[in-house]
């Protein structure tokens, strides 16, 4: 039996064993020693409860990933999910294909190892005999054949140390057959080792960026294959075919390349061209891509089709529930959310997008509860762990806003306390250190407000309302010229903003600087026409402005933005009332006093209004029936 290259089996075992084990070794060292995780559609036979199904599995992907390498016709950005069918019983057909290709895979090894036991051997055609002893593909030099060729001239020769002549060294020629076998299968399978799932799972089943190096491999291997065919062959008439085979066979694969590239040339044509292999990953990230092209009904086509082909992909039914919420369509987006959730109670994502749909809905109680069902989320064995603490960190952010927003002060600090303890490091804080600052001002700790909105400055410089709430902070404290600063640094920051104009007009209405807080007021209720608090806001300003006949302009405006705002109709009434537009006065305060029957400030004002409609004789039916009927 002949020798194994040793040098080359140990560099091999070098290069592709030891220093791959070396770097996955560093890895797990900065991942904590623990392998990631993945979910079960990653790697379905990993999550398998079946021993049976998990070898057999296991043993047939690095046969269908062979396959992809003999025959790329059918190709995919992921190979997840159901892609791969599992090998679930022995009586399954692939396991043939799986015997097949081990059977070839250790039978090339074993020539690779092995070799051929005859003295002469056969290479490029030739067979070299010296002094008895063989020479395979110029391992040797090359003796001159004494009953043939006579014409090729004498061997060449020189002196040696003791006078005598010996023969030249011998032009180097290819190595032996058997030692590029043995090397092309080590480039073809020792690379591919740690995608085996033999010592870990893996979050993939088949991946194309696996295969690169061991497509070098396989490449030399079908090479030394050709090479050795071609030997053997004796007429030219087949060695010709071999070589028009060979140079079909790069042709086909080379335009086989120039397709996968154009595939690759952008996200769209990549999740096109795996539909056919993975429908429910490629028609779900398709539709994250006609989502930001701006192609909203393709994009919920896309999603609705992925969900159709797999209709539990948590994923999928939240990026559904997010284009459904951002079309305004809010019942259907917390339908697929709710679906989410079912689907993986841990998408901490989910809950807080239901929370804030529930907020908007008026659903206070609920959107409570969901947001501490969210905060409760372990954060343990999660898929993305530093998304998740940030979905958790907004859900307590939103439910403190909330407690803010019904007088709980104490409670909404103590939920603040916890979102700040369990945010991640890229979490940013300046919305939820303002906040801090705004429940401590209604507490009336206006040392701890500063230093939260401070913090807030410090976190954000640029944040807006933190400007806002630390120039109102300072006004109170009596600090009015930084006050004003802080209130022109964020109009500078965004003049097109209305809300920091009529912050700074209530400023300077406190000032009794009635005139800029009025032209501050107009302003702000033309950059932000349609936000109802802005322009409701400026209205209550050019009416202590005594600009009645502005403030009633934006009254309407407000009341036209919420017509079933029982505030809004009243305070529209009021302007109307001092105007002297009795009638319409008297409308705006019998809708509002329909929408909210027991408010009184509403039935003064009413009374005050008949009496003087009475005196000018313009009473209508309307005051009649009402004190007829003894409402008032």
């Amino acid at each position: 039996m002949e020798y194994v290259d040793l040098a080359l089996l140990l560099s091999l075992i070098l290069d592709c064993g030891i220093f791959p084990l070396i770097l996955l070794s560093a890895r797990l060292y900065w991942m904590g020693n623990k392998p990631p995780n993945f979910s079960n559609s990653d790697n379905p036979a990993a999550d398998s409860p079946h021993f049976l199904t998990r070898t057999l599995t296991f043993l047939h992907l690095p046969a269908a990933n062979a396959w992809l390498l003999l025959c790329p016709d059918k190709l995919s950005f992921d190979w997840s999910m159901d892609a791969v069918p599992l090998v679930r019983s022995l009586a399954d057909w692939r396991n043939l294909h799986t015997v097949a290709f081990y059977g070839g895979f250790i039978l090339l090894a074993l020539f690779g190892l092995c070799g051929p036991t005859s003295k002469a051997k056969e290479t490029n055609g030739k067979a070299h005999v010296t002094n008895g002893k063989s020479i395979t593909n110029g391992n040797g030099y090359h003796a001159p054949d004494t009953n043939h060729n006579t014409d090729q001239g004498p061997p060449k020769t020189t002196l040696n140390g003791s006078g005598g002549l010996h023969h030249c060294p011998p032009r180097t020629s290819l190595p032996p057959t058997e030692n590029l076998v043995l090397f092309s299968l080590s480039i073809l399978s020792l690379p591919f080792i740690p995608a085996t799932n033999l010592f870990f799972y893996v979050g993939f089943v088949i991946a194309e960026r696996v295969l690169y190096i061991p497509s070098i491999g396989f490449c030399l291997l079908v090479t030394v294959g050709a090479r050795t065919l071609y030997v053997r062959l004796r007429t030219r008439g087949c060695k010709a075919l071999l070589l028009c085979l060979c140079m079909g066979l790069v042709l086909l694969n080379g335009l086989r390349t120039v397709q996968r590239n154009r595939d690759w040339s952008n996200e769209e044509n990549l999740y096109k061209s795996g539909i056919s292999v993975n429908p429910a990953k490629a028609w779900g990230n398709l539709g994250n891509v006609l989502k930001n092209q701006g192609k909203m009904a393709e994009a919920e086509k896309a999603y609705r089709n992925a969900l159709h082909y797999r209709g539990n992909m948590a994923d999928m039914l939240y990026n559904l529930g997010l284009l459904l919420q951002e079309n305004e369509r809010s019942a259907e987006a917390l339908h697929y959310y709710k679906l989410a959730i079912g689907s993986r109670p841990t998408l901490a994502s989910a809950y807080l997008n239901t929370g804030i749909i529930l907020m908007n809905q008026g659903n206070l109680e609920e959107a409570k509860r969901t947001f501490l069902t969210c905060a409760d989320i372990p954060d343990e064995n999660l898929k993305d762990p530093h998304a998740h603490k940030s979905s958790v960190t907004s859900c307590l952010y939103n439910l403190g806003k909330l407690l803010h927003e019904q007088g709980q002060q104490e409670e909404a600090l103590t939920i603040y306390k916890e979102a700040v303890q369990k945010m991640p490091r890229q979490f940013a804080p300046h919305s939820l250190f303002n906040m801090m600052g705004e429940a401590y001002m209604r507490l009336n700790r206006l040392e701890e407000a500063g230093h939260w909105y401070r913090e807030s400055l410090r976190a954000k410089p640029d944040h807006i309302p933190a400007h806002l709430t630390y120039g109102k902070l300072l006004s109170i404290t009596g600090q009015k010229t930084e006050a004003e600063k802080y209130f022109l640094r964020a109009i500078q920051l965004d003049p097109t903003k209305g809300n920091c104009y009529m912050h700074y007009g209530q400023f300077l209405l406190e000032q009794s600087r009635l005139g800029e807080a009025a032209e501050m007021a107009e302003r702000a209720a033309e950059l932000d026409s349609s936000e109802f608090d802005v322009v409701f806001s400026a209205a209550h300003m050019l009416r202590q402005a005594s600009l009645n006949e502005a403030a009633e302009k934006q009254y309407e405006r407000a009341a036209s933005l919420r017509p079933d705002y029982p505030a809004a109709l009243m305070n529209l009434g009021a302007i109307l009332h001092l105007n002297g537009k009795l009638p319409e006065a008297e409308a705006n305060y019998l809708r509002a006093l329909q929408l909210k029957p027991d408010d009184t400030i509403t039935q003064s004002n009413l009374r005050k209004l008949w009496n003087i409609m009475q005196r000018q004789g313009l009473r209508t039916k309307h005051g009649l029936r009402m004190q007829k009927s003894g409402d008032l």
